[in-house]
């Protein structure tokens, strides 16, 4: 039987969703950066590009493929569901645990000297 030339988009979607799931393994934990964020979007169109058999020297912008396969950008809207998620559960725990107090920042320990490392709270509240 011969194999066609014409994917279909809805037949590779499987295969897609798979390797986001490996991608976005354990998010709710991630401390995100810009960059990072810029590496899971550009994760996300390249993903999308190997489905719909684009190259990436095809001089297509990100916004025709998505455009092609009919999808919005979902991957980081994703990470930032599942990590609030995780907040609210965490919050929602009775007494005081050290994942708690973690998250709210008040461990008793004073902090190193320098500039404050961004906590993971920052991302919650943008």
């Amino acid at each position: 039987m011969e194999k066609s030339q014409h994917t279909d988009f809805n037949e590779n979607t499987t295969n897609e969703s798979a390797s986001v799931a490996v991608a976005i393994y354990a998010c709710e934990s991630w401390t995100r950066r810009k960059n990072e964020e810029a590496r899971l979007d550009a994760f996300e169109i390249k993903g999308l590009r190997k489905i719909l058999r684009v190259s990436w020297t095809a001089k297509k912008t990100n916004e025709w493929v998505l455009n092609k396969a009919g999808v919005k950008r979902e991957l980081l809207n994703a990470v930032k569901v599942r990590k609030l998620a995780y907040y609210g559960h965490t919050m929602r725990k009775q007494g005081s645990c050290l994942e708690k107090e973690i998250m709210q920042g008040t461990m008793p320990d004073a902090r190193r000297q320098g500039r404050p490392c961004r906590a993971w709270m920052d991302n919650i509240k943008t």
